[in-house]
């Protein structure tokens, strides 16, 4: 009792005509319904109402811009005829965790002709066998069942690509580094190597100049060599 008195004060203090997402998972629906969820919310186009105890749809009111509908987790087997006559706009429908249990019941389904993902997860009905094969040729109007297209191949979601986009762009940026920032460290290292050739250059000079000196020191040396036995001649004759 608490928990309706509380899903009554939720809806009342919005204005219904502006309302365009409602959540309302967990709440406990009766006969069927949840008080408070009218025709009114015109505008709405995200309406989840997991884990409520919903048994039917009968009483789900008029949302012609619904485009998204969680129903997850109640004990939905049939009726969903309803849908294709009072929400007529749906995408995306989720039914897991019912107590659907054959393709008759799904059939219901191909009036939604704007339907591009369902999913039954959890249901009886997909332990049929050819079960995938069966739901995308029932209704060729889907791309995801389960969250996998035909060839399982998972649904996108777009911000998450949106914003792996935009990781990719940074990072090309800060590789890129700012412009010119190449073109001056090549020309300091072409302005190194010129000293260094310079640099070599003396060098060599001095090579050649420590040769001539080292070279003038051997002829003083050979020099003395053959006055030596000269001196020692006269010595001899003295």
């Amino acid at each position: 009792m608490e928990m309706k008195k509380r899903i009554n004060l939720e809806l009342r203090n919005r204005a219904p005509e502006k309302v365009t997402e409602l959540v309302l998972d967990n709440c406990r629906s009766s006969n069927g319904e949840i008080e408070g969820l009218n025709d009114s919310f015109k505008e709405l186009e995200f309406l989840s109402m997991a884990n409520v105890e919903l048994t039917s749809l009968a009483k789900l009111p008029t949302l012609s811009k619904l485009r998204k509908l969680e129903l997850s987790d109640n004990i939905i087997s049939g009726g969903l005829e309803v849908l294709a006559e009072r929400c007529p706009n749906l995408t995306y429908l989720n039914l897991s965790g019912n107590k659907i249990k054959d393709l008759g019941t799904v059939e219901a389904l191909q009036n939604l002709k704007n339907l591009k993902s369902l999913d039954l997860f959890n249901c009886e009905i997909t332990n049929l066998e050819d079960y995938r094969d069966s739901i995308f040729e029932l209704l060729q109007q889907i791309t995801y069942l389960d969250g996998f297209d035909q060839e399982d191949n998972e649904a996108p979601d777009s911000e998450d690509d949106d914003d792996e986009d935009e990781d990719d762009d940074d990072e090309d940026e800060d590789e890129a580094g700012p412009p010119g920032e190449y073109e001056e460290e090549d020309d300091e290292d072409d302005g190194g190597s010129d000293l260094g050739e310079g640099e070599e250059e003396e060098e060599d000079e001095d090579d050649d100049d420590d040769y001539v000196e080292e070279g003038g020191d051997e002829e003083e040396e050979g020099e003395k060599r053959k006055r030596d036995p000269e001196d020692e001649g006269e010595e001899e004759d003295d």
